[in-house]
């Protein structure tokens, strides 16, 4: 597929079963190529040789996981980065070559065998052939040859009926689901009494969707910027609600291969902007697990089990923070949503203590509004002042307090703004101290500004939605030791902790601060029933229905354990490091400053200094249309004094632990050649300033 694309909008939305002619219409370039091989589902990119045939050589999806398992980094036991524990590696890694001969001799219809000739339709896709895939769980088309776990993998029902199927003689050449398999209502249900057979089927058909979807575009993002994906999305009718329903193995089979295409793929190693980790595999597959049950911990008599285990996954959080047993917690949807459950505590505990009111019967008294004040560090999140205003005490009532050079918060400067406030008669509602800012990575000096807080009367709360994951490995981190004196603290297991999104959580260190939240409803959580053993669930969360997130973590946490977490961590913040001491090696790049955890800031450093915040804005959006390389930007506060002048840079978020250090090579040498290009002035295809 050519990078580049006329953007033609459709004019009409196509409807096709697999296999059949598909007509396109005006549609040209990539969201052509796209459109026909989602609609027909067939590959029409290219994927690294598994071996040789007479024809020449042969690709497939599994290859590519092989070759690239092979080359994950070893642990210091010696089994491989993402490896189930107790799971041989070198048995797991012979298990999936054998996968791939096997596959090699289906026939060409197979629809696992995401085989196509290498004179493909795309140019260019060698260079991402070696881009590393999730290794997966290998499997063989008999479950009696099942071996035990510590011997060798563990086999997949699911990925045995992928095999089964495709080793069908009767399967059509592009059909998804073949004759042989039972007609599958579209109004069946996931689970049940009669079990999860329909679920079992679609899954293995959306999971086959979403490896040929791969298997269309090898690179992070889909390739021609929002009008290719606008385009090629309408195209497919997906959105609409039609007056009659289509088939739904070939609805998931599209539906899997146009999402697989169309997303920015965190696990490629080229997708590196945003705290947007790669989820494990066995949180995925505790999540399906969740999504099937459909649980919400609204009320024990939704969600029994998942409420008990939510219990246990906030103790084992709040353990780890270093809380005691008075402490709790409860589930969020991620950062912003825990550091307003923060404040909002924090508004009503200054209340309560000090005008000696109900703030959830009588709200915020004439005499407090406009006087309350939080005080967080210039670095701090965006969601602190949002929430302040959600609060109705108004982003101006936070004041930011001065960073070092490393962007922490000065405990000098902050004391200086607490005697400011009581200058001014006003009221130092909390302090919000970060554990991982979001640019630099940076974590405040908590024990210094714990005391701060505590001498001012202030509430004090951490934001570790992006550091927070450190506390569950083994090493202690020195820069967490005080976290424990918070009274609330956030934290994202969706960053340095590998799940799937949503996986927030909100602990405070004395469960009656909760008590702005409790709420007695008869028909979810009634007296007599909680007197009779019953527990309620309401009184914890800002949210009435709520998903079991904390399944996944429990899941994670078992499989992985704290060695588990600890060497995914180490392997990111070495990434980081390596990533670091290259962009010193490279005169035309700068580095702003040393990596404190997993982010990594630089620019390019044009000819014209001058120049230098357009070209970096332009060389990003260049690599973003060719679906090339994801890279994140900001702009400092203030220019570094010894630096060329501008405030644009580049980062890098490195939360992918199957990196490798000659993929970070390559990304920056794309960096540089893109900073080349819209140097000259020739990034035709990127308008706008930067």
């Amino acid at each position: 597929m050519s990078e580049q694309m006329e953007h033609e909008p459709a004019a009409t939305h196509l409807h096709a079963h697999a296999g059949a002619p598909v007509e396109i219409g005006d549609l040209t370039g990539i969201e052509a190529d796209v459109v026909r091989g989602i609609l027909r589902a067939e590959p029409v990119g290219r994927l690294a040789p598994s071996h040789e045939t007479e024809e020449g050589p042969a690709f497939s999806i599994a290859a590519n996981q092989v070759a690239n398992f092979a080359a994950a980094p070893e642990s210091p036991s010696g089994t491989r980065v993402g490896t189930s524990a107790g799971t041989n590696a070198d048995a797991s890694a012979r298990a999936a070559a054998e996968q791939v001969a096997d596959r090699a001799a289906m026939p060409e219809s197979a629809s696992f065998a995401a085989g196509v000739s290498p004179t493909g339709p795309r140019a260019g896709a060698a260079e991402y052939a070696a881009a590393p895939e999730p290794f997966a769980s290998p499997t063989a088309a008999d479950l009696a040859t099942a071996a035990d776990l510590t011997t060798g993998p563990a086999l997949s029902i699911t990925a045995n009926q992928v095999a089964n199927l495709a080793a069908t003689p009767e399967l059509p050449p592009d059909h998804f689901a073949p004759p042989s398999l039972p007609t599958i209502d579209a109004t069946a249900l996931a689970s049940g009494p009669a079990g999860t057979g329909a679920l079992a089927l679609l899954l293995a058909t959306v999971l086959d969707g979403l490896d040929r979807g791969r298997a269309d575009w090898l690179g992070p993002l889909p390739p021609g910027g929002p009008a290719a994906v606008r385009d090629a999305v309408a195209a497919t009718g997906f959105g609409e609600l039609p007056d009659k329903g289509q088939d739904p193995f070939e609805t998931l089979a599209s539906l899997g291969r146009l999402l697989a295409w169309g997303s920015a793929d965190p696990a490629h190693p080229h997708c590196a902007a945003h705290l947007h980790c790669p989820p494990l595999a066995v949180s995925v597959a505790a999540e399906t697990a969740v999504a099937a049950l459909n649980q919400s911990l609204d009320s024990w008599d939704q969600s029994p089990a998942a409420g008990e285990i939510e219990e246990r996954v906030v103790r084992t959080l709040t353990r780890a923070v270093g809380y005691s047993g008075a402490s709790a917690g409860v589930l969020t949807s991620g950062g912003t949503e825990s550091n307003l459950m923060g404040l909002l505590l924090a508004r009503d505990d200054v209340l309560r203590r000090r005008f000696d009111i109900d703030p959830d019967l009588d709200g915020v008294p004439p005499l407090a509004a406009g006087r309350m004040r939080v005080l967080a560090s210039d670095q701090a999140h965006f969601s602190v002042a949002r929430n302040a205003a959600i609060l109705g005490l108004g982003e101006r009532c936070v004041i930011p307090v001065a960073s070092d050079a490393e962007g922490r918060m000065r405990p000098e400067a902050l004391a200086e703004a607490f005697e400011a406030l009581a200058d001014r008669d006003e009221i130092p509602l909390a302090v919000v101290a970060t554990a991982g800012t979001t640019d630099l990575g940076a974590i405040d000096p908590l024990g210094p500004v714990a005391k701060l807080a505590a001498r001012y009367g202030a509430w004090f709360h951490v934001d570790a939605a992006y550091g927070g994951g450190l506390l569950l490995g083994t090493d202690a981190d020195e820069r967490l030791h005080d976290i424990e004196a918070a009274d609330s603290v956030t934290l994202d297991l969706h960053k340095l902790g590998w799940q799937p999104v949503p996986a927030g959580c909100f602990l405070v260190k004395n469960s009656a601060s909760l008590r702005s939240l409790e709420k007695r409803v008869s028909y979810l959580n009634s007296v007599d029933d909680e007197q009779a053993g019953y527990p309620s669930l309401l009184g914890r969360s800002l949210r009435t229905t709520r998903r079991a997130d904390a399944v996944k973590l429990a899941a994670a946490f078992t499989a992985l354990g704290r060695d588990g977490f600890q060497q995914l961590t180490d392997r990111c913040l070495a990434l980081a490091r390596y990533a670091a001491a290259a962009v010193r090696r490279h005169d035309d790049l700068e580095l702003t400053a040393e990596p404190h955890l997993t982010t990594v800031l630089f620019r390019y450093l044009p000819p014209d200094p001058r120049d230098a915040d357009r070209v970096n804005g332009v060389l990003r959006r260049h690599l973003l249309q060719a679906g090339r390389a994801v890279l994140g930007r900001t702009e400092l506060a203030r220019e570094r004094p010894g630096t060329p002048p501008g405030r644009v840079r580049l980062k890098l978020t490195l939360l992918n632990p199957h990196t490798t250090e000659l993929q970070i090579d390559g990304l920056l040498a794309a960096v540089r050649a893109a900073g080349d290009t819209a140097s000259a002035g020739s990034s035709a295809s990127v308008r706008g300033p930067s």
